[in-house]
């Protein structure tokens, strides 16, 4: 029995992914959004907005008429060890195409799961709650989104980017590169398929090279490889940190980009990626959010605000998820972030979601700035 799976509507379809048959997988022909790598001004603390909103967006308008067609075959999901490089996939929330550049090994420190008093990782100043967790490895990966699924994320409030602090004199300078995602190992429905570009993404033929004798048939360039190692410290998924409130998991994805000299003092970046999902039946909206920011230097800013990158996500049953990055400074090494969002339900009420107190720490070392965000 073949299941059919859609770009819109993905999930519903491939939930019901029965690993013992055959499955072929359809897409619909559309036009592609743009693949250019940006320069918006630097964003809002704690809300993703750039100043003065001049975010440029690539986004393409669907075809009237949508044909369906084979795109690839499901394979086994993989219940243990990791998935290789070149390995195409389904995003199973998302629903977008993608191909895996390499793994990362991440600490998830899961709030939902009650651990043992010792060895586990201490609340930030003035955190909510007492809770301690400890943290466990768990497989990412850093993938390409294809170009041609980027109009149907309509749960994401851009497509994935990895951003960059310049490398020059102009210190306001914030660079990304559009269609670079992190996806954890239970979000990748494999599948393979004989094309010999399956994916359409700028920097997948300068990064992957076909070779039939190999499975999955694509390996690793030398330019890959390079890339990878000249950008470790920026590129390095280190800490994931997870927690649910009814039924509202929110899920924290933090990034180190460096340092930057400003009137005589040092101020630190970092990039976070926020993944809020709704894990029952009931429809909700996101409407406010709430932030608090410690800094090692003994600060604490509050920060209130209307949805979240200038967004109200609805989260229901046939999109139970959003996903947003935006970015913090501190004029410090290192500091904590944690707060609230404000949910609303259907009848009018609210409850407050909590997310999880998650660290801002710097690579230690003194690196070189980021290489290779200029292709």
């Amino acid at each position: 029995m073949a299941a059919s799976a859609l770009r819109r509507g993905l999930l519903s379809s491939v939930s019901k992914y029965n690993k013992k048959h055959v499955h072929r997988i359809l897409s619909v022909v559309d036009t592609s959004c743009g693949f250019e790598a940006y320069r918006p001004r630097l964003l809002c603390r704690a809300c993703g907005l750039p100043d003065g909103v001049q975010q440029r967006r690539f986004m393409s308008s669907r075809p009237e008429g949508k044909i369906l067609e084979t795109v690839g075959v499901f394979e086994a999901v993989k219940q243990h060890g990791k998935y290789e490089t070149g390995q195409l996939f389904l995003h199973s929330v998302f629903g977008y195409r993608g191909i895996v550049l390499f793994p990362w090994h991440a600490r998830l420190y899961d709030r939902d799961i009650t651990p043992p008093m010792s060895d586990s990782k201490p609340e930030p100043p003035g955190a909510h709650g007492s809770k301690e967790v400890k943290g466990k490895t768990h497989t990412y990966y850093q993938v390409l989104i294809d170009t041609r699924d980027c109009p149907h994320i309509s749960q994401r409030s851009q497509t994935e980017a990895v951003t960059f602090l310049a490398n020059h004199d102009d210190s306001r300078a914030l660079y990304a590169i559009p269609g670079l995602d992190y996806v954890s190992h239970e979000d990748i429905l494999p599948y393979n398929s004989t094309e010999q570009i399956p994916i359409q993404h700028e920097l997948f033929e300068r990064f992957l090279l076909y070779n039939p004798s190999k499975t999955p048939p694509f390996t690793a360039r030398d330019t890959l490889k390079a890339w990878q190692e000249k950008n470790h410290p920026w590129l390095e998924l280190s800490d994931v940190h997870r927690e649910t409130t009814e039924n509202i998991r929110v899920t924290v994805i933090p990034f180190y980009m460096g340092m930057r000299e400003a009137q005589n003092s040092h101020v630190y970046w970092w990039r976070y990626c926020i993944r809020l999902e709704n894990l029952g039946n009931e429809v909700v909206q996101l409407r406010e959010r709430h932030w608090r920011i410690f800094s090692l230097s003994g600060t604490l800013e509050t920060v209130r605000g209307r949805g979240v990158v200038g967004r109200e996500p609805v989260l229901s049953k046939e999109q139970p998820a959003f996903q947003y990055s935006s970015h913090v400074s501190l004029q410090a090494p290192s500091g904590h972030m944690w707060g609230t969002f404000r949910i609303e339900r259907t009848d009018g009420s609210h409850f407050d979601v909590r997310i999880p107190p998650f660290s801002l720490e710097s690579n230690k070392d003194d690196k070189a700035p980021p290489a290779g965000y200029t292709f």
